[in-house]
């Protein structure tokens, strides 16, 4: 969630600020959080697909969050709905 918002931070807020504003240090600043943002998101992502072994469609949709806009959202309602599922360690 906090990887799209960044996303569309760096694409309504940031870009608007650079190109109509003349503050290209708002894409700077931007472009840097969501870059690093982005990385983590997709670590998290592999190594949760991994651990409770969901299915690749499921992945699919995971990695498809973390670069098209407003998917992330439609992904944390969908996973929300998924049964939780508790693991032995957290038991």
């Amino acid at each position: 969630m906090v990887e799209g918002i960044s996303f569309l931070l760096l694409l309504f807020a940031a870009m608007p600020a650079k190109y109509y504003l003349g503050v290209p240090e708002a894409v700077t600043v931007m472009g840097w959080a969501h870059g690093l943002l982005f990385m983590f998101y997709v670590g998290s992502a592999v190594m949760v697909t991994q651990r409770y072994k969901l299915p690749d469609s499921t992945t699919a949709l995971i990695m498809m969050a973390g670069i098209t806009p407003f998917v992330c959202f439609y992904l944390e309602k969908k996973l929300r709905e998924i049964p939780s599922q508790s693991s032995p360690e957290m038991a």
